[in-house]
């Protein structure tokens, strides 16, 4: 590993959060060795609105694994467990609403992290803590700041296997499609891409913040976070566009093209030294306060990264309609363009827009195998591990740091100020097109110019303009009972 990403003890220590271990497991536990024929004992913290979300579906695929046993199942939504407990009736289960006690149970070797974000790191490092292997979801992080801590604990403890889940990367094709890149058959790379197209609707609006559903533990739930009243109508899943416990589209289906973006122009080991956004939330007034129409542009070297998301449909605020780009894909996709042509998911064309080449994908249908092989083996590679995990949830971060510290502008301000960029002018123009095709008056239409942010890769702060209110969003603050504990 590049001595750019050693943990520095000076620090972290430097941190105003050094010392506020909260979780009081001992840091000496150590990781049972697992057999080839054991069975490796899974605990699940986080199964979803009605056992439906990841985190249930993480259930059902490794339970069904041959040598791996669902032993415990965490939530803190007493339905959620409810649900469980009728689908795996006759299984031995033991089931939570606290995690921190899931986590005292000796007899688990592993745990799959599927909480809403904000708790994605906290509770990763408490697992580490109690001597247990982890795979934890997209995005590992809800700030760069708690993404350091998790690779700082991930290298204290070499003994466990700490996995994201971004399962494009045990996908086969986007190997093969690096080799064809490298072969130059459609020249040099010019620009990664990583699409969002997804639509998202609106969340609506409470009219005033709402107490949590009496079945959750609502203390558990918020966790790092103050226990405000609910400000949205539904408790679970719509976290996601709240700036306190989500990241928008760009930090929840985004790592996992961002991801991939990165991979395809070499897996920089370092955020790149800038970064800025244009967004806003558009075509309906609710409760979310992220963007739900978002582009980002990330000044890797010699190869930038843009990243764009699309929440509302392909036109007329029609939401049974997508959004689509090349040759008629949509959704989440990623595209590298090169000088020659280009690779869209699967398939490589030529600047005419005709296949040249294919690659069998199947959407990382086989990462859950990785980790089951890692915990055998005892072996990860970097392209599974935290630092890769932290690195591509940085991005979404870096992303909506500088959304959230710009300022409404006109398209004509826009247009002047990142006219000297091509590749980012001609995304704002085609979101721009996406808004007038959904409807939206052009003379409406005021997107949030994010500020441009300098960023340095080593300390991993921002410099420069907006420094300040920027570092304040990386580093949030931290409830009492559930701050992060240093390496």
């Amino acid at each position: 590993m590049s001595t750019l990403f050693l943990p520095s003890r000076r620090r972290f220590l430097a941190s105003g959060l050094a010392g506020a271990a909260s979780i009081a497991f001992s840091s000496h536990l150590h990781a049972r060795s697992i057999g080839a024929n054991e069975d490796i004992r899974f605990g699940f913290i986080g199964v979803g609105e009605n056992g439906k979300g990841r985190g249930g579906g993480h259930v059902g695929g490794f339970g069904k694994k041959k040598g791996c046993r669902v032993v415990a199942i965490c939530d803190v939504d007493t339905v959620n467990l409810d649900i469980m407990k009728a689908r795996l009736q006759g299984q031995a289960v033991e089931y939570y609403q606290d995690y921190r006690k899931m986590l005292e149970n000796k007899d688990i070797d592993a745990v799959v992290i599927s909480t809403p974000n904000h708790t994605h790191t906290l509770i990763a490092i408490a697992a580490m803590q109690a001597g247990k292997h982890v795979y934890v979801e997209k995005p590992v992080s809800h700030n760069l700041w708690e993404g350091r801590r998790l690779v700082e604990h991930a290298a204290r403890h070499p003994e466990l296997i700490v996995q994201h889940g971004m399962q494009r990367r045990s996908e086969q094709a986007w190997l093969e499609i690096q080799d064809f890149i490298k072969t130059g058959a459609i020249g040099k790379a010019v620009v990664s891409r990583g699409l969002c197209y997804k639509p998202r609707p609106s969340i609506g609006q409470v009219g005033a913040p709402v107490a949590a559903p009496t079945t959750v533990d609502y203390n558990l739930w918020a966790g790092t976070r103050p226990m405000d009243p609910v400000p949205r109508k539904r408790f679970h899943y719509d976290w996601h566009w709240q700036w306190p416990y989500g990241n928008g589209d760009i930090g929840n289906q985004g790592p996992h093209q961002l991801d991939v973006a990165r991979w395809l122009i070499g897996d920089p080991m370092a955020c790149p030294e800038s970064v800025v956004s244009i967004g806003g939330r558009f075509g309906y007034e609710d409760d979310g306060t992220t963007a739900n129409t978002q582009i980002a542009f990330f000044d890797f070297k010699p190869v930038p990264v843009v990243f764009e998301v699309r929440g509302l449909p392909g036109k007329d605020m029609d939401f049974r309609g997508r959004p689509t780009i090349y040759k008629n894909l949509g959704g989440a996709i990623n595209i590298i363009e090169c000088e020659g042509g280009y690779v869209a998911e699967g398939r490589a064309y030529d600047k005419e827009g005709k296949t040249i080449a294919k690659f069998e994908k199947d959407d990382g249908a086989k990462h859950q195998d990785s980790f089951v092989a890692a915990l055998r083996s005892g072996k990860l590679a970097v392209t599974h591990n935290a630092l890769t995990g932290h690195l591509s949830a940085a991005l979404a971060h870096m992303a909506n740091h500088s959304h959230r510290t710009g300022a409404v502008s006109s398209i004509d301000e826009i247009k002047a100020k990142i006219g000297g960029n091509p590749l980012f002018a001609g995304t704002f123009d085609r979101m721009i097109t996406h808004l007038t095709d959904n409807k939206l008056e052009l003379a409406s239409i005021k997107p949030v110019l994010g500020s441009s942010l300098t960023f340095d890769p080593v300390k991993e702060v921002y410099t420069g303009p907006h420094a300040e209110a920027a570092n304040a969003l990386n580093m949030e603050a931290y409830r009492d009972g559930f701050t992060l504990p240093v390496a």
